[in-house]
């Protein structure tokens, strides 16, 4: 009997085919995994991953799978949920930018010559546009820390590496480098492991 790499698993229905569990063929405990690796065949299946996912597919399952440990996800999920992320935290960074921009500009003018004292109505608007800002980047970051924690710990899986691959991260100075390259890596059939 020859074995066919390229037909281990269907991409399609949950039938089992030549190399998944049940067809007695090898399976997840050995060799077998050949070919692409199975993703999603719809965007409302949140067991597999979406590969090619658009921007709107992968902020959507983003908070479907809000904290979801289990399971894989795509490249695309994975880099448009972080640029997401990004967009988000844009707009209080902005406000927190204005804002420390006019405290210290008002700093700077502010200087009374005869006392030598800041006049404390001048700086008021500027910290407290900072302030804002700064609430918002805080509440935004808590409100997106486990699910981009749980993204991560996906796209791991589907580059067939345990999920607490991603305490590298706390390596001093270079432990975003690793990985950031770990999130860069292809996607394996061998990942399929993983699957719920």
């Amino acid at each position: 009997m020859s074995y066919d790499a390229n037909a281990a698993y269907n991409s399609g229905s949950g039938v089992p085919g030549q190399g998944m569990p049940g067809a007695g063929a090898p399976g997840y405990g050995g060799p077998g995994y050949g070919g692409a690796p199975r993703g999603a065949a719809s965007p409302e299946d949140l067991t597999l991953p979406l590969y090619g996912a658009t921007f709107g597919q992968a902020i959507k399952r983003f908070f479907k799978n809000y904290v979801n440990f289990k399971g894989r996800a795509s490249r695309s999920e994975y880099w448009y949920a972080w640029l997401f992320a990004f967009l988000l935290l844009l707009i209080p960074g902005i406000l927190s930018g204005i804002g420390a921009g006019q405290t210290l500009s008002a700093a700077a003018t502010a200087i009374d010559p005869v006392t030598g004292q800041m006049s404390g109505a001048a700086v008021g608007g500027g910290s407290i546009l900072s302030m804002i800002g700064g609430t918002l980047s805080t509440l935004i970051g808590l409100a997106i820390l486990l699910p981009q924690l749980a993204i991560s710990w996906r796209r791991l899986h589907d580059a067939n590496l345990a999920g607490p691959f991603w305490f590298l991260y706390f390596i001093p100075f270079v432990g975003w480098i690793i990985v950031l390259v770990l999130m860069l890596m292809p996607s394996k059939p061998e990942g399929q492991r993983f699957d719920v």
